[in-house]
């Protein structure tokens, strides 16, 4: 690994809060897959939200949690299996020529230009590793890592709970790293010109969409979107495999709404308002004389309601 090359920002007792603030001036191995479309749980439109600063970095989760818990034990363990040495790089790590990216890596391979990428994944995950594949989002990871820091080699290490440890090494590959920088340096322009990715379907980018617009505004006139409406409704009719299209449209509108609770268009009306959702809180219930009262759990979401007038409600007065 050509460290000499590279800019180092120490890590080392960085707050998460200052380590995510300092992640969003540029792409990092995570955001890799999303840009390219690969990642399940992220999108172009939810990571360039995110870059903008429109919604909060994704919370933490237990999965996420769990990852970082056992990435020593991960390491250890690939370390066991190949005999090789692996060290962990406590710093981002910038390539002043590619402005638009970092890598913050979990090991260098000690002896080797390589570095090394620990996973923790779920046991219905293991058919496909067994089967000697992993996710392209892993190989777009490692290929974002190798870009940046010239390795010439990626080691892949994913334990899948409770039923092994599985290895792989990624070979460095020019024309996969310039096809890749490419479209993430045609992504960082987005984010650097304040354009928004094209609106995709995803779950991923309507997450995005229901963190930017909170609601609270006035109905407005959706003028000229009438097509729109009316593609929403050939859809609806078949569904099957027009889902994908479906959540693309109602991202649309989404969008065109911003934090407006309403608004029409020709025959067409649209309600996206925020709702109160209570349900029992079984545990709360259990632990707290279930006699007494029952305990409720609210939540709030903006939901979207598409209607077409009827002949009378359009009929002008």
């Amino acid at each position: 690994m050509k460290k000499q090359e590279l800019i180092r920002v120490s890590t080392k007792g960085m707050a998460r809060e200052a380590w995510l603030e300092a992640r969003r001036g540029s792409l990092g191995g995570s955001d890799a897959a999303a840009v390219l479309g690969l990642n399940p749980y992220a999108s172009p439109y939810s990571v360039w939200a995110e870059k903008t600063g429109r919604v909060p970095d994704r919370p933490d989760n237990e999965a996420m949690r769990l990852g970082r818990d056992l990435e020593d034990y991960v390491a250890v363990r690939w370390q066991e299996m190949t005999g090789k040495k692996a060290r962990r790089v406590h710093a981002m790590l910038y390539n002043p020529a590619i402005p638009f990216a970092h890598a913050n890596i979990d090991r260098r391979v000690v002896g080797e230009n390589a570095g090394l990428e620990c996973k923790t994944t779920s046991v219905l995950n293991l058919k496909q590793f067994k089967g000697g594949e992993y996710p392209d989002s892993y190989y777009a990871q490692c290929l974002h890592y190798m870009a940046v820091t010239g390795a010439a080699r990626w080691y892949l290490a994913v334990l899948v709970m409770n039923k092994g440890l599985f290895c792989f090494t990624v070979e460095r590959d020019e024309a996969e790293i310039s096809a890749l920088l490419r479209q993430e340096e045609a992504f960082w322009r987005l984010v650097e010109s304040d354009t928004p990715p094209k609106l995709d379907g995803a779950p991923a980018t309507e997450e995005a969409l229901r963190g930017m617009y909170s609601g609270g505004g006035a109905a407005i006139e959706l003028t000229g979107q009438e097509a729109l409406f009316e593609r929403y409704a050939a859809l609806t009719a078949k569904k099957g495999d027009t889902e994908a299209e479906l959540a693309q449209l109602k991202q649309v509108l989404m969008e065109k709404m911003g934090n407006a609770e309403g608004a029409t268009c020709g025959d067409w009306s649209v309600s996206w308002k925020t709702q109160t959702r209570r349900s029992l809180d079984v545990e709360a219930l259990q632990r707290v004389f279930p006699e007494l009262a029952p305990f409720y759990r609210s939540t709030e979401s903006r939901v979207l309601r598409i209607a077409k007038k009827s002949k009378r409600e359009a009929k002008p007065q």
